[in-house]
């Protein structure tokens, strides 16, 4: 069945993990179905065969009616509406009346705040609750506000089929009120990796991602002390606490074409990941095991659903921990490579449920 299908995202990026993510399914959908995609900010060029509508507001993260929809709408006369990272609510509030799902990649739906980290710097294990979310904002104001938002979001999911790329998440929403049976998990895939890439330096430890605290930047740089492995410790990213890194003699190459990202890959002896914001699920481990690159990691999200157990996750926040699992990836054998048909199983999966979602 030959479908026509308008994805709506907030920017076509290829930065991100679930940049990359839209990417490959993009790509995979484009060589059998019409393919639309409309977003807000357009900073990387699309798959071939994919048209590309800009409309400004796609990418706003409050409220801002999108008018111009409408008429899109109409013109390419959708079987099936796809929204990614969107959330703005009003646009998501219209959904219902569509033949729509929509992929939730991150917290925003679910967790007004640090990405289910409390203000104390705590793993939040508590569910979308009022009072309790204002307690992680110093700005009242502002805290009665991003949580009324982000309850509206999850609200406008009730209506739709909701994908999500780990149990985790599925978990997540289910525990913030949402009906499991709406729910679909469906695993991201690698995509846009340069396998015969050249190694891009000398063997060392790679972190790969946002320059932030959240993602436990330097929880890196303490495990790697701990760890005392004879090898360079490498930030590929970019991001708010680039500068404070490097003051800290930490090397950072920035942002990086993917070829020259895969270099970097190929460098690596392990790649560290001890995310502090819970990982709805972790696509770089996925990427770098791919590569043949084992990876260190703490139990955070969705981490656990892909990771091999070798070396074993650390609990979150074990900084000790992460550094033995460090070390034991850097002696190790590489992972095992990802399953053939990996991409074309799940895949079919989303077209079945494009395919209920057009009847």
């Amino acid at each position: 069945m030959r479908l026509t299908i308008l994805h709506l995202a907030d920017r076509l990026s290829d930065r991100g993990g679930a940049d990359w993510h839209l990417l490959g399914v993009l790509d995979a959908l484009a060589r059998d179905h019409e393919v639309h995609l409309a977003v807000g900010r357009r900073d990387a060029p699309p798959p071939d065969g994919v048209r590309v509508h800009l409309l400004e507001g796609l990418d706003r993260r409050g409220e801002r009616p999108v008018p111009v929809l409408d008429g899109l709408l109409r013109r390419v006369d959708p079987n099936v509406v796809h929204v990614h990272n969107v959330v703005n609510p009003w646009l998501l509030e219209r959904l219902e009346r569509l033949p729509a799902l929509v992929t939730v990649q991150d917290h925003r739906a679910f967790c007004p705040g640090r990405g289910k980290v409390t203000a104390d710097g705590r793993a939040c294990r508590h569910p979308l609750e009022d009072t309790r979310c204002r307690g992680c904002f110093d700005d009242p104001g502002y805290a009665d506000e991003i949580v009324a938002l982000t309850r509206r979001r999850l609200v406008a999911l009730h209506a739709v089929p909701v994908t999500v790329l780990s149990r985790y998440m599925a978990g997540e929403l289910v525990a913030a009120g949402l009906d499991p049976r709406g729910i679909h998990v469906i695993p991201p895939f690698e995509h846009g990796l340069v396998p015969d890439a050249l190694p891009a330096g000398e063997r060392c430890v790679l972190f790969v991602g946002r320059l932030v605290e959240a993602k436990g930047i330097w929880d890196a740089v303490e495990a790697h002390r701990q760890a005392e492995v004879d090898l360079p410790l490498v930030f590929a990213g970019t991001g708010s606490a680039r500068a404070s890194l490097e003051a800290a003699g930490c090397r950072v190459t920035g942002w990086m074409a993917r070829r020259e990202l895969c270099g970097w890959y190929r460098s690596a002896a392990a790649l560290v990941l001890p995310s502090r914001w819970q990982e709805p699920y972790g696509i770089v481990g996925l990427e770098a095991m791919a590569l043949g690159v084992s990876v260190a990691a703490w139990d955070s999200g969705g981490i656990a659903e892909w990771h091999p157990g070798s070396p074993p996750l650390a609990p979150w926040g074990d900084v000790p921990g992460l550094a033995r699992a460090l070390r034991a990836a850097v002696a190790g054998a590489a992972p095992a490579p990802p399953e053939a048909g990996r991409r074309e199983r799940r895949m079919a999966r989303l077209l079945a449920l494009y395919e209920r979602v057009a009847g």
